[in-house]
């Protein structure tokens, strides 16, 4: 069959292949050193525990259940799970019909898209960005208002009353951002909140990374400070496995439904199998000794990766700190294009990914990703030394 017999609809003739994700293809080559993926470590896959659920589970009555269609809303006792762990940890009043479970939570960002933007509609967004998000979004063809931001990240005074009113959400990652790594402070969470219900501005709080936190001290939640306002978007991805594609959404009533009438559209429920596995894990309390893991393992690898950058590259280079998350923000001198960089450091089998691909608008071309999460220490030195040697 040849493309002529058909024609694809304009918005799926207007998707591209990324040119970066070509080039980092040869990532994939064992002899390359990559900061590229924004992957957890496999090292921190509770493996025995998963097997153990799966027994378990296959071993009881609630096999046939794990083996059958499920609702478009999730695992009941998996939807309970986590509206008590918002409720306890935030201080609101949810339920579970407040919960969506949805198959990652990249597909909450498609399920808000589709639910939230027509041609045209402004959505508001941090400088830079999550990439999968925009696009996501660009599918429905928006207008982006990018909200100024510092090494705080989002600042909430640079966000006019005017844009706010105007715009149908925005869209945030207040938790050691992807890409920067950056946390929003507590004060400005406040402000953004105060600054939402003002002027009725819908926020979709993306939090995959909070949990990623090396001191293990969160802050709270947005939806803590405006819970009207706020849609949260939670992950299992991070802190058990990202081949079980769980993730939840946390909203008003009236929202959960419309995107629970959106998902029966795309893939009926969330795989029944992967929410009980999930679940039989969590229930009784295993993550409150397994994520202390995570974060001492990536804390570790941040602390070595910057204890490399400082030894190795020039002073005109300045990059962020993270106090968690997975990622580093590095910022080169003006004239230096990190995607033409990108090109010369994979020759020298290295791979990151060039900023400029994380702004929706006004691109900064001298900027790049690290994740750090998924390398060993002696190859994190041997990398950040051949980049830092093509920098100068």
């Amino acid at each position: 069959m040849t493309s002529s017999m058909w024609q694809f609809s304009k918005r799926a003739a207007a998707l591209k292949s990324s040119a970066i994700r070509e080039i980092l293809k040869v990532t994939e080559l064992p002899d390359v050193i990559s900061f590229a993926g924004g992957l957890p470590s496999p090292n921190s896959f509770p493996i025995a525990k998963i097997k153990q659920a799966v027994d378990d589970i296959m071993d009881s009555d609630e096999s046939f259940n794990a083996l059958q269609y499920g609702p478009t809303e999730g695992y009941k006792p998996l939807r309970e799970w986590v509206a008590n762990l918002i409720n306890q940890r935030e201080k609101t009043h949810l339920t579970i019909d407040n919960v969506l479970i949805v198959t990652g939570s990249q597909q909450a960002l498609d399920l808000i898209g589709k639910a939230l933007i027509d041609e045209g509609t402004k959505v508001l967004v941090e400088t830079p960005t999550y990439l999968g998000a925009l696009q996501t979004f660009t599918q429905y063809e928006p207008e982006y208002v990018s909200i100024a931001s510092d090494d705080q990240g989002l600042n909430p005074d640079q966000l006019s009353d005017e844009e706010a009113k105007s715009a149908n959400f925005l869209y945030t990652i207040p938790n050691f951002q992807n890409p920067t790594g950056r946390r929003l402070s507590e004060e400005r969470r406040k402000k953004l909140a105060e600054k939402a219900k003002k002027n009725n501005l819908l926020m979709i709080e993306d939090d995959p990374y909070g949990e990623l936190d090396y001191q293990g001290h969160r802050l709270p939640s947005l939806i803590s400070f405006a819970p009207d306002n706020t849609v949260y978007l939670g992950s299992f991805s991070k802190i058990l496995a990202p081949g079980m594609r769980l993730g939840y959404v946390v909203g008003p009533v009236e929202f959960i439904r419309k995107l629970v009438q959106l998902k029966q559209a795309a893939d009926l429920h969330t795989p029944s199998y992967t929410q009980h596995i999930a679940y039989q894990v969590i229930k009784d309390g295993y993550l409150g000794s397994h994520i202390p893991k995570i974060r001492e393992l990536y804390k570790t690898r941040c602390q070595f990766m910057l204890a490399q950058l400082d030894k190795y590259m020039p002073k005109t280079v300045r990059w962020t700190k993270p106090e968690g998350g997975m990622f580093i923000w590095v910022e080169l001198p003006e004239h230096i294009n990190s995607t033409e960089l990108l090109a010369k450091a994979v020759k020298s089998n290295v791979a990151f990914v060039p900023g400029e691909t994380f702004f929706a608008t006004n691109p900064k071309k001298n900027c790049l990703r690290l994740a750090f999460v998924t390398v060993p220490e002696e190859r994190i030195e041997k990398g950040i030394k051949i980049l830092a040697d093509l920098i100068k």
